[in-house]
């Protein structure tokens, strides 16, 4: 049974960390192939899930020594039915794999919990296509391709669905509205360009209000992904109020554009200690941020900076 479905305690307040990019750091840290950007995949060997546990746990060991909450999103990114059958997955397998994303959640959570540092399994869920690219799929279709997968994380231990890297409404509000469905709380996290807007054009303004409106506020909040803060920092009015209903930050470690990142056969890590400060500048702007981890090319050293520059104990130094 979920245990926090009903109440997501980072909707509480208090500091949440997550991992970083998970796939980055498999593929040029760990030297591991993912297939079609794929993590899920090591689920079908013990080999692999304990790759994924020795992931996680460097994530958990920083959490723990700051006396933080964990946001424990599964590898399930790709784990949907158009990736799922570029990899010769059939619905049923690809049923089992997230559900054996979220087992393996459930048991990393067991040995983590303490008083004050709860840890919500979140079964994550990414776009129909590419990330990088304009998403053009209406809400209606969008919340029937969806269904599947999120259904399956309503019969498991998920206490939510987060939904990344996403650059169209049509699709945000389709999740949401899925998620709405299947009585799970979902949160929404858009990708920007370098200006600070969707690849549709869209700002993020436009995108929240769109999709609260759509959806009669559903999302239990905002993120923004897979980018870094100096794409978007300047783009958002901390005053307004679509601008308070973003909770999280899952940067990018590069300047890069998505477009140069996508031919990049290097990994761009960026300045940890830099992406920290900026972190921090971010939550003097918006204090309401409370959920703090990476994307692209950023590993533990990173949500380690992160967790240096912007807890309590590191704000008032």
């Amino acid at each position: 049974m979920a245990k926090y479905r009903r109440k997501l305690p980072q909707l509480g307040g208090g500091t949440f960390i997550t991992d970083g990019g998970m796939e980055t750091v498999l593929i040029f840290h760990d030297g591991i192939e993912l297939p079609h950007f794929a993590a899920f995949v090591l689920l079908a060997s013990e080999d692999g899930r304990d790759r994924m546990r020795a992931y996680y746990r460097r994530y958990l060991d920083i959490a723990r020594r700051h006396a933080t909450g964990f946001l424990l999103d599964s590898p399930t990114w790709r784990a949907n039915a158009d990736w799922g059958h570029r990899l010769g997955y059939s619905r049923a397998a690809l049923k089992a794999a997230n559900e054996e994303a979220i087992g393996l959640l459930s048991e990393l959570r067991g040995d983590f919990e303490r008083p004050g540092m709860p840890a919500v399994i979140s079964g994550a869920i990414g776009p129909r296509g590419d990330g990088y690219k304009a998403g053009r799929m209406a809400a209606d279709e969008a919340e029937d391709y969806h269904s599947e997968q999120i259904s399956t994380f309503a019969g498991t231990e998920a206490d939510m669905v987060s939904a990344y890297t996403l650059t169209g409404t049509g699709e945000a509000i389709g999740i949401a509205r899925a998620a709405r469905a299947h009585g799970m709380p979902c949160a929404i996290s858009f990708t920007v360009e370098t200006d600070g807007r969707l690849a549709s054009g869209r700002s993020l303004e436009e995108a929240i209000e769109t999709t609260d409106a759509a959806t009669d506020g559903t999302p239990a909040y905002y993120m923004i992904n897979c980018a870094h803060p100096a794409h978007f920092e300047t783009a958002l009015d901390p005053s307004r109020g679509w601008a308070k209903r973003i909770a999280g930050i899952r940067a990018n470690a590069s300047q890069m554009s998505h477009a140069a990142l996508d031919e990049s056969e290097t990994l761009d890590a960026g300045d940890p200690a830099d992406l920290g400060r900026r972190y921090r500048q971010l939550m003097t702007r918006m204090p309401q941020l409370n959920i703090l981890g990476g994307c692209c090319g950023t590993d533990h050293r990173h949500v380690a900076a992160i967790c240096e520059a912007c807890l309590p104990q590191a704000m008032s130094a």
